[in-house]
């Protein structure tokens, strides 16, 4: 059997193409802490509209990243959390927020200029 070639040409381009966007980002360092119901995620990841984070909750549950979690009870209850792949994408993104951190005045300096 012919193995089929990779659509990606590097680990970090399949990576993007998993986390690709602003938000899905965010959702998961929201997620680290553990479970997390809807609107606590909402509060998590300010700015995000709920269409928005329907959406890439939705993404990253088909891409198996996040568990969907319905709790059958009155009122219904419903908690997203990592996969165990999920976690393991989670751990790869502490380095680059570490970099962002220790960079974070450089970068707004040159990206956000105060205007006088």
């Amino acid at each position: 059997m012919q193995r089929q070639p990779r659509p990606y040409t590097c680990g970090i381009d399949a990576a993007i193409d998993v986390i690709g966007g602003k938000w899905k980002v965010l959702i998961l360092w929201a997620l680290h802490t553990g479970p997390q119901r809807f609107g606590e995620l909402k509060r998590l990841v300010p700015g995000i509209t709920e269409k928005m984070l329907i959406q890439q909750l939705r993404e990253l549950e088909s891409d198996d990243i996040v568990h969907r979690e319905v709790h059958h009870q009155v009122p219904p209850k419903v908690e997203y959390s990592l996969t165990d792949f999920g976690t393991s994408l989670n751990d790869s993104l502490k380095p680059l927020g570490e970099w962002g951190e220790q960079h974070m005045d450089r970068i707004v300096a040159t990206r956000h200029p105060q205007h006088d």
